[in-house]
């Protein structure tokens, strides 16, 4: 009997070549949206591995369903979808995509600073909506990035593309993580801070970490209340990481400049009051959506199950301890 692989969602089809190619029996999901819950529970039902997205949730009550599957390959550099620790208890390989889509998600970041800096989209409504009469002195006045401090949080591979963008733009760069890093500092002069002091000094703060329990709401109201007044804050990892309640607020009380967020703590669902502000920037999670990225990840996703499935160690397994060499 051929291995059987679901795909949750349709990916880029040089991924789905992989896989065919490999022999196995594919099947991929005929909705081009997240699938409910039922719809989920029944198709994992007799299959080999799984190629679920980030917005499929990989717990017990799934796993129970899915009691064939020895593979999970996450269509995605995160894994925070995934019980890894039941997973693992169960022999379950989780692998993910990392690394291939650093810039693609660096420059989303990037796009959004210097959007709600320059305030971009708000001009651009304003065009559209006829109201453009004559250049004026004080209209649409935005905020320099040139020589301003950056305060990224997380340097690891898209912090530190972030710092590569910055450089560029002759900023101070400061940086917070679990601990100081000697090389991150010397490459980029950047300066280590502890979080409440970068929030403090930086004119420009952009998150990147992954979410743990340790990071869920690292971002709340006290620490937005410690940024200075014209200060933007920029999203590309996990909604969670902010307190999204608090965020709306003090962008409609205007204690922060603004923010650009391409990730929701609710995703999809956005926190009440957020939609109306003109100091925010919202994108529907599109860090990693190029051509070439989103491709890289399908090839790898697939990759991870046919090296599998040969008996080989997958490239990017995340929970090693399932690997009996």
């Amino acid at each position: 009997m051929p291995t059987r692989i679901y795909v949750t969602r349709r990916i880029p089809q040089p991924g789905l070549d992989l896989l065919t190619e490999a022999g196995f029996e594919v099947e991929v999901s005929p909705h081009d949206r997240v699938l409910t819950r039922k719809e989920l529970l029944d198709a994992v039902k007799n299959r080999d591995g799984l190629l679920p997205l980030l917005t499929d949730a990989i717990d017990t009550e799934l796993l129970d369903a899915a009691s064939g599957v020895k593979i999970v390959a996450n269509y995605a550099v995160g894994f925070n979808n995934i019980d890894i620790p039941e997973a693992t208890k169960r022999g379950i390989a989780v692998t993910n995509t990392p690394g291939v889509l650093t810039d693609a998600t660096a420059d989303t970041a990037w796009a959004l600073l210097m959007a709600t800096a320059r305030r971009i989209v708000e001009s651009d409504r304003f065009t559209r909506e006829g109201k453009f009469e004559a250049w004026a002195p004080m209209l649409f006045l935005g905020a320099d990035i040139a020589g301003r401090t950056l305060g990224i949080i997380g340097p690891g591979r898209i912090g530190t593309a972030m710092a590569e963008r910055a450089k560029g733009f002759r900023m101070r760069i400061l940086y917070s993580d679990t601990k100081p890093s000697p090389e991150f500092e010397k490459t980029f002069d950047a300066e280590y801070r502890e979080l409440p002091d970068l929030l403090r000094e930086s004119d420009f703060v952009s998150i990147h970490v992954p979410l743990t329990e340790q990071t869920k709401h690292l971002i709340s109201a006290k620490e937005l209340s410690m940024m200075k007044p014209h200060a933007v804050l920029i999203n590309t990892a996990r909604g969670p990481v902010i307190d999204e309640a608090a965020l709306v607020e003090a962008l409609r009380e205007k204690r922060i400049g603004g923010a650009g967020l391409d990730v929701y703590e609710e995703e999809p669902k956005l926190c009440p009051g957020l939609v109306e502000l003109d100091n925010a920037i919202l994108l529907p999670h599109i860090g990693s959506a190029t051509i070439e990225t989103r491709t890289k990840m399908a090839q790898i996703a697939a990759t991870n199950l046919v090296e599998f499935f040969k008996g080989n160690r997958p490239p990017n397994l995340v929970n090693p301890d399932v690997w009996k060499d």
